[in-house]
């Protein structure tokens, strides 16, 4: 069974209202409640919760799902899947929103101007929310309505041709490791958890990702980040749509167990190889994504385009891999122009 019901999240200062679409496959359907769409869902059949595009520019996500209602849904054949699972087989209930944030998608932008929300221009900055907040806090609460009802929570993103397609989950949680790898990307990265995570979290502004906000209501939540923003490219959607029908499998929506990962996990967020002035970078040209760095490795440089003089020869500040490569040679100061992620081994 599949339903779909129109959801307001917020409204305009014209009175607009910011409208998306959330869709229901399997035992579950949604249902129209005094305040809008609900879910009405078996209590004792799991429940897994996937949107994409809170990031408008980010819309492999979008293309994802949209691939995946037409394998559950749709001629399977037509779709290029195959004989395949239904909606009818899956034993529980799916629950997706294409578009998160439509503030953003309308204007294939990472965050809102300051003019629609100056307090969270970033909608992945907010979560729980705050029915009663900003813009972007008002529209987190009421995907939260949906998100918080999940055993497992899906949050597709979208990196760049720069970035090596990978999986971050919150480090030494079991569940959200076990979900990534049934995501099944070659790379996985781990952030801080326990102890440290506050304060990483807090330096960052991490503490309202949606990842941090539901594990730390313990659903298991992983945000992958497929290649390529701004443009639909299908080898990343067919990534995603496996990736989900891994993550189905391992919550029992449908039979069989995902595929046997054997990959790579890194520690995320931790080595940057930064511009130490304004110019032009030139990596070189046999360092791409996802190949391992050790430490001292020459990765680059900065030059003058001016006066031509080279003004930084870039090296790799530890052992990892090189999950992001600064394609766009102009940088300023203080850019990003290697992000390297310290693998973990034995975990």
């Amino acid at each position: 069974m599949h339903t779909s019901r129109s959801l307001t999240l917020a409204r305009l200062p014209s009175g607009v209202p910011i409208r998306t679409t959330v869709h229901a496959y399997g035992e579950g359907e949604l249902v129209d409640g005094d305040d809008g769409p609900e879910l009405d869902a078996p209590g004792d059949a799991p429940v897994v919760y996937a949107q994409a595009a809170q990031h408008g520019r980010e819309v492999n996500g979008a293309a994802v799902l949209r691939r995946l209602h037409d394998r559950l849904v749709g001629d399977a054949a037509e779709a290029g899947g195959g004989d395949g699972p239904t909606a009818a087989d899956l034993a529980g209930t799916l629950v997706t929103v294409p578009v998160a944030d439509p503030l953003t998608f309308d204007r294939v932008s990472y965050t809102t101007p300051e003019s629609l929300d100056s307090r969270q221009p970033n909608m992945n900055r907010c979560w729980p929310g705050d029915a009663e907040g900003s813009l972007h806090e008002r529209m987190a609460a009421r995907l939260w309505a949906f998100a918080s009802e999940a055993d497992a929570i899906v949050d597709l993103h979208t990196g760049s041709p720069s970035m090596a397609t990978h999986t971050v989950y919150m480090r030494g949680d079991e569940a959200c490791r076990g979900l990534a790898e049934a995501f099944g990307t070659d790379l996985l990265l781990a952030e801080a958890a326990g102890d440290d995570a506050d304060t990483e979290w807090d330096e960052r502004g991490f503490a309202g990702k949606l990842r941090v906000a539901a594990t730390r209501e313990d659903i298991p939540t992983i945000t992958p980040e497929l290649a390529h923003s701004k443009e639909v490219v299908s080898a990343a959607v067919e990534t995603g749509v496996r990736g989900m029908f891994g993550v189905l499998r391992r919550e029992g929506l449908l039979d069989g167990d995902p595929d046997p990962w054997d990959g790579v996990v890194a520690r995320n967020h931790l080595g940057r190889v930064i511009a130490e002035d304004s110019g032009l970078f030139v990596p070189e040209p046999d360092l791409a994504v996802g190949d391992r760095v050790t430490e001292g490795d020459r990765v680059g440089e900065v030059f003058d385009p001016t006066t031509f003089e080279t003004l930084q020869v870039a090296c790799a500040d530890r052992d990892g891999i090189a999950y992001s490569v600064a394609r766009e040679a102009t940088v300023t100061a203080g850019a990003t122009l290697v992000g390297v992620a310290e693998r973990i081994d034995g975990e």
